[in-house]
């Protein structure tokens, strides 16, 4: 995946080996490293009030996503991805 953009739709296989769809909600840069907030395509199209689930990875020099490793890091990514909500309201 060397480029990924707001609308990208990719599957992952979680730990019980079913295939999960993910969009891409927005993309960040957070202390030189490019992060990307996903959320699950069947609670995105449901329509409904309730919150959405949404994770970060971290997109890999080697055009990988990765899962956030620390409390630390995700705390920054978090912060940063809700102080860009804020703005955009």
């Amino acid at each position: 995946m060397d480029k990924v953009e707001v609308g990208d739709i990719f599957i992952v296989t979680d730990e019980n080996d079913q295939e999960q769809e993910l969009e891409v909600l927005g993309t960040m840069k957070v202390e030189g490293s490019v992060y990307v907030a996903v959320g699950f395509v069947e609670e995105i199209e449901k329509e409904t009030t309730g919150d959405v689930d949404i994770f970060f990875l971290k997109l890999e020099e080697d055009g990988e996503l990765s899962e956030i490793e620390t409390d630390e890091e995700f705390d920054k990514v978090s912060a940063a991805f809700e102080g860009m909500v804020e703005e955009e309201q």
